[in-house]
């Protein structure tokens, strides 16, 4: 996991090879950093769209690294699949590091965070308890 600030802003459509694999839930253009600064045959797999939809990059890693680019279905993937990938996460999945960067919020607490959020400002994961 890195900084969001080290690959948000407009790049190059080619940089310095960095990446053999991303996971990348964020879309725009962090998801074309993420493909400029894949290394050489290196899978980028988007996940989300929480900077935008929009994907202003350039066929070059595809072409000259062999990049692929490869989407996570999560609506209409199979229940087979969904299942496989459940167990998978309870199985691999350190439970005490994920609820050390987890917190629980009301959803009048969670109205507070949300500008500290948009900002950059909270880290790990907040869980909205609607029944708070």
């Amino acid at each position: 996991m890195i900084d969001r600030k080290e690959l948000s802003l407009p790049g190059k459509p080619m940089q310095k090879e960095r990446w053999a694999g991303v996971v990348d839930s964020v879309g725009s253009h962090t998801l074309a950093n993420a493909c400029a600064q894949a290394r050489y045959r290196g899978v980028v797999t988007a996940c989300g769209l929480a900077q935008g939809m929009d994907f202003p990059a350039s066929v070059a890693p595809f072409i000259l690294r062999g990049v692929r680019l490869i989407g996570v279905d999560s609506v209409m993937a199979p229940m087979a699949e969904r299942e496989e990938a459940w167990a998978r996460l309870a199985a691999d999945l350190d439970r005490k590091k994920l609820d050390a960067i987890t917190r629980s919020a009301s959803l009048a607490e969670a109205l507070a965070l949300a500008p500290e959020l948009l900002a950059g400002g909270l880290r790990g994961r907040i869980v909205v308890d609607v029944n708070r």
